[in-house]
């Protein structure tokens, strides 16, 4: 009844790939008249196809014959041709959908073909990896396919120099790692020449899509650095500011909570510090310190904004009046009242940059995936990635054989069984790959193995080439391989000479993974192109999925049967139950990355700002506009924050204005208060407008416009970098706290988007401050050099946790003793771990 049923009405699986068929046979129709192609006239297709999109074809016009040379090119080059089913793979992957083909069905041969195809219009492909093993095979295996065909290849890995990258990214195909593709979309948005970009995103396949955009989905991409702020002007700069005095020396603007300096105090700091400018480009350094230290004298106040505790500040939150233990005020803010507090003034490392791998991929006009297990996780990435998973038939028919659960009362029995089931099968020489959970699990399997004198290889290290060497292996005869569910990813495990004979490759689970994609990624490793096979997993009641979903029942029913912890149970009911619990775990994980999803966007639309804004000052010749727009922000605040509606005109606090556009945007004062008297909102603003932009006139007249320009870039560069660095530590300490706000009944991420977009526009009212006092206050140089405000360090995901510990550092040839620790304290080797070796 129900295969009448499918007949009459198809699934949208099932629609979709009658489609695909028919475009394969169209391919397959062409496959004589591409065979009677001599090696150059089908290299040339490559130029045809070229010369065709720029006349107006589509890439999907060209598929068929695209596709066709792909298939021809293999055969001659790799002497592998494409299966029909590799065909429609090769579609869905075109149409920026996932392909969920089986282990062993040649996923890496059904990415060539898209790959080709979306290469052709000169705006580069990528194809994405777990890790560089892989990146480095396929490259290796596939390059002289592309190489024929005409097409070059390049390899992102780490470690390469910027020059490097940048031949990896201009070479049509790219293969690299998740993690480096990301981290280089950072680095091109930390650079300060243009030149110095490396990367474009078009098109990208992912490999192991589903590890990489579900299972790392919620790991940010972090490229961290050591705060460059001198403990030690912190300290000068403090001693300077306690000996000023209100009104002679600085300004206080209650409503602003600004502190500026008069001109008496700017003489008074140029004479401590022996400089001619306080304002000149070149004491920016010290002029930030300045200003966070009247700040920390004169806004902050002990036992009001913060108390000191056992030797550290803490803040004190200004809503509710409670301690904020772990936060710290940013901007070099803590650091400035440390130094008041005659406290150890703390160096911290700051996160310079940093995106999720969900919000990373998004940014491809077009994505597809390859992996063979997606189904279950089908509505995430239609919701998220907007791909459609599309399910391939293998090319023969699966022969393994799936055996029911075996479940056992406790877990001792479990591994018992476990291990004399091995026993037995290793007898026969049957290979055997046993899947575990944890790290734990597969060395007290590997101690019951060695007891009863049984040879095998263990893996639960990180993928490397050692590993996937190990997997290939797997399949020999009398082979026993123990590894963590996701070791070998990628690799095809290959049956050795009379192991069909013994029944294939037999997987032994020894518990259910929370997701039913990790335990079928298990099983898929048996029985690939029609070989034989099995698998069988080992439940215990006490295992975590047990525990956490219902296991009393079952426990309560095998104590009645009198069982004990040997007798196994094997039920479909049981098995069933299991996979329910799996899909409730599931469905609660989805909706975990859903809602961090719903906070990242918040960051990720703040991010694209900057960025746009950032490269559009990088691109730009003449940046005059985008000055004066910034002069213009500037001046429209500060006059509109003094002149409330709710009050009348008598009552504005002309004096604050005055002061402060004296002490911002003069080198010495132009206007007081009487300029402003009688005179309305509007006019204030286009006064002081008028008298600014004669001045920023003047200034633009005084060096060519090519180095006024340099000038202005390189202030604009630096206050943006350094501001938005700040401002997503401000960011990361808010997403930290606000769940608690779910207490007083208001929503967090309502509250987080709000006081996220609060924190932004102050971010943008500082950056432009800033530009604008540099601007119209320092000395222009002719030698003008653009620097980067921090370097960086790019901290690899799965080392999130441990990042902000002190590792052990070996010394290496290359790191000399006044050099940055590698371990990213901000010490000199030799005060850090340097010391350690000496």
């Amino acid at each position: 009844m129900i295969s009448i049923l499918k007949k009459i009405f198809p699934s949208s699986n099932d629609r979709t790939l009658n489609r695909y068929e028919r475009i394969a046979e169209k391919v397959e129709a062409l496959a004589e008249e591409f065979k009677a192609l001599n090696d150059e006239a089908l290299a040339n297709k490559t130029a045809e196809f070229k010369s065709r999109i720029e006349k107006g074809e589509s890439l999907d016009d060209l598929l068929p014959e695209a596709f066709a040379t792909v298939r021809e090119a293999s055969a001659r080059v790799l002497n592998m041709r494409h299966y029909p089913v590799q065909i429609m793979g090769a579609v869905a992957l075109h149409e920026g959908n996932i392909a969920e083909m089986k282990t062993g069905e040649g996923k890496t041969l059904v990415a060539t073909m898209p790959v080709y195809l979306n290469a052709l219009d000169g705006k580069g492909a990528h194809v994405v990896t777990v890790n560089e093993y892989l990146a480095r095979r396929d490259s290796e295996i596939m390059g002289p396919l592309y190489n024929f065909l005409g097409l070059t290849v390049g390899l992102n890995v780490s470690d390469l120099s910027k020059e490097e990258k940048r031949e990896a990214y201009a070479a049509d195909i790219t293969y690299g790692t998740n993690n480096e593709f990301g981290f280089d979309y950072l680095r091109d948005n930390m650079v300060v020449y243009k030149e110095q970009m490396v990367q474009r995103r078009n098109f990208a396949i992912v490999d192991e899509v589903d590890s990489i955009l579900i299972d790392e989905a919620r790991t940010p991409l972090i490229i961290s650095g050591s705060a460059q702020k001198s403990t030690q002007l912190y300290q000068m700069a403090n001693m300077f500011v306690r000996q000023l005095k209100k009104d002679t020396d600085y300004t206080v603007d209650e409503k602003t909570k600004n502190v500026q300096l008069t001109e008496e105090g700017i003489n008074r700091a140029e004479q401590m510090f022996s400089i001619d400018n306080l304002y000149d480009y070149q004491h920016v350094t010290l002029n930030h310190h300045i200003n966070q230290a009247l700040k920390a004298n004169i806004i902050m106040h002990r036992d009001v904004d913060y108390v000191v505790q056992d030797g550290e500040i803490v803040i004190v939150d200004p809503f509710t009046g409670r301690l904020m233990a772990g936060r710290r005020y940013s901007d070099g803010l803590h650091q400035a009242i440390e130094a008041k507090e005659g406290l150890e003034i703390q160096r911290e490392s700051m996160t310079l940059a940093t995106i999720t791998f969900q919000n990373y991929f998004r940014m491809y006009n077009k994505l597809a995936g390859m992996t063979g297990t997606a189904k279950t996780e089908e509505e995430e990435f239609r919701n998220i990635y907007n791909m459609d998973v599309i399910v391939i038939p293998t090319n023969r028919p699966i022969a393994r054989d799936d055996r029911a659960d075996l479940i056992y009362k406790t877990m001792q029995g479990k591994f018992k069984a476990i291990a004399a089931e091995i026993e037995e099968r290793h007898k026969t020489g049957q290979p055997i790959l046993v899947g575990t959970v944890a790290v734990e699990t597969s060395e007290l399997l590997s101690q019951l193995l060695t007891k009863r004198k049984i040879q095998h290889n263990v893996l639960n290290a990180k993928n490397h080439e050692r590993e996937a060497e190990i997997i290939e292996n797997a399949g020999q005869l009398g082979m026993v391989t123990i590894a963590t569910n996701m070791a070998g990813r990628g690799t095809d495990i290959k049956l050795g000479e009379g192991v069909i004979e013994v029944g294939g490759l037999h997987i032994l689970g020894t518990e259910r993974h929370e997701s039913r994609r990790i335990d079928n990624q298990l099983r898929g490793r048996a029985g690939r192109q029609g070989d034989p096979g099995s698998s069988r997993f080992y439940i215990s009641m006490e295992d975590e999925l047990m525990k956490r979903f219902g296991s009393d029942n079952l426990m309560t029913m095998m104590e009645r049967l009198g069982m004990d912890e040997d007798t196994p149970i094997e039920s479909k009911m049981v098995t069933k139950a299991v996979e329910s619990a799996q899909k409730r775990v599931e469905g609660s994980n989805f909706d975990a990355r859903k809602q961090l999803l719903q906070y990242d966007d918040v960051m990720r639309q703040q991010r694209e700002i900057i960025y746009a804004q950032r490269q559009d000052v990088l691109d730009a010749e003449n940046l005059s506009d985008i000055v004066l727009r910034m002069i213009d922000s500037t001046i429209d605040r500060i006059v509109t924050v003094h002149t409330p509606e709710s009050e009348v005109q008598e009552e504005w606090n002309t004096k604050e204005i005055t002061d402060y556009v004296n002490a911002v945007m003069f080198t010495e004062p132009v206007f007081t208060e009487k300029d402003f008297y009688g005179l309305d909102r509007e006019e204030i603003i286009e006064k002081i407008q008028a008298k600014v932009h004669a001045a920023f006139a003047e200034k633009e007249k005084q060096l060519p416009a090519e180095q006024i320009a340099e000038f202005q870039k390189a202030v604009i560069l630096r206050s943006v970098d350094s501001k938005w660095m700040d401002h997503i530590d401000q960011m990361e300490q808010l997403r930290q706290g606000i769940h608690l706000r779910a207490y007083g009944q208001t929503d967090p991420l309502r509250e987080y988007q709000f006081e996220g977009f609060e924190m932004f526009e102050a971010m943008v009212a500082a950056i432009e401050e800033e530009v604008t006092t540099y601007i119209l206050k320092s000395q222009i140089e002719q030698n003008m050099q653009r620097e980067q405000v921090a370097e960086g360090k790019a901290v690899v995901p799965s080392d999130k946790a441990e990042a902000s510990k002190k590792k052990p550092v070996r010394k290496k040839q290359d790191i000399k003793r006044n050099d940055p620790c590698p371990c990213g304290s901000g010490k000199k080797y030799k005060q850090c771990h340097g010391a350690e070796q000496e």
